[in-house]
């Protein structure tokens, strides 16, 4: 794959892409996070960055990845935008894509993420819905590729809340030959129609499980993964979800039931003590802050692709 492969495409769900792109995608994060490679736009390229929702590690990696491309950031904040007041998605998604290279939005319904992109002819990149989070799989991956050096045949298991990470995890597991267990108290299950997804992409492949035991989703897994309980918009929620999800925390003894050399990854922010316990989130496993990093290579890849810039 050359770095234009992915040249004018969007990127609205992880299924998005296919394995062959995933597998190209960490090869050139991995080259520019070691330095080998250094893509640079030949001309000013801009990212807008339309967030509707609360952010620090997607806005900022987002934006300093832009910049080490040789390209510029507009901050498109719905409070000082039009958008702030109801102009219509179709009309923005117009006028956005005569100004602008390439545009990551951060929202809440995947159906207007799907509007805008439609309506656009510049890429449009998922930072995340309430479906999906792709950007944050890609250095997921990227994380486990390091630890392990290879994804195929290892068991990732996710254990919490079906929300849009467990979505994101389930379709690019599934892509990468990982199996993949997602751990979750009964009626907070994933999207249904994405598991069957998954299900198809994986085949023969690779095992895609949905279960309500932790300890069994745990047992020799190789990486377990976690996020908060209570997603943005869910904060009323919150106390009613301690209740149910305090059996699906990430601790010691969950660890334990994973393979001996099992690493541990959170998309982050966390609520220590709640999804995950301190001892774990800052234990010898946690690559909790080389996956945070990880944000900024794999969408400077992911930028230098979809915008065909050159090495």
């Amino acid at each position: 794959m050359s770095v234009a492969s992915l040249n004018g495409r969007d990127l609205l769900s992880m299924a998005d892409l296919s394995a062959d792109e995933i597998d190209a995608l960490l090869e050139l994060a991995a080259d520019m996070k070691a330095g080998k490679v250094a893509p640079r736009c030949q001309s000013v390229k801009v990212l807008g960055l339309l967030f509707s929702k609360a952010s620090t590690r997607t806005r900022v990696s987002f934006s300093v990845a832009m910049y080490q491309l040789g390209g510029q950031v507009l901050d498109l904040n719905a409070s000082v935008t039009q958008v702030g007041r109801g102009e219509p998605t179709i009309d923005t998604a117009r006028v956005l894509d005569r100004y602008l290279d390439v545009l990551a939005i951060r929202t809440f319904e995947q159906a207007e993420l799907e509007t805008f992109a439609s309506y656009a002819k510049i890429p449009v990149i998922n930072a995340l819905t309430d479906l999906e989070h792709p950007c944050q799989v890609l250095a997921d991956l990227q994380t486990v590729k390091e630890e392990f050096g290879a994804l195929k045949g290892l068991t990732l298991t996710y254990i919490g809340d079906g929300n849009n990470m467990a979505n994101s995890l389930l379709l690019g597991c599934a892509l990468t030959g990982m199996n993949v267990r997602i751990a979750c108290p009964s009626g907070y299950e994933p999207d249904r129609a994405v598991v069957d997804q998954a299900k198809t992409i994986a085949g023969e492949q690779s095992e895609v499980s949905i279960l309500t035991d932790p300890e069994a989703a745990a047992k020799d897994a190789h990486v377990l993964y976690t996020d908060v309980w209570a997603s943005m918009g869910q904060e009323e929620e919150a106390t009613d979800r301690m209740k149910v999800f305090q059996p699906y925390q990430i601790n010691e003894h969950i660890l334990g039931m994973a393979d001996s050399k099992a690493i541990v990854l959170h998309c982050l922010p966390a609520h220590r003590g709640e999804e995950i316990t301190d001892s774990v989130m800052e234990g010898s496993q946690s690559r909790v802050w080389d996956e945070a990093e990880n944000r900024m290579h794999a969408q400077k890849a992911l930028l230098a692709s979809v915008l065909g810039v050159g090495i």
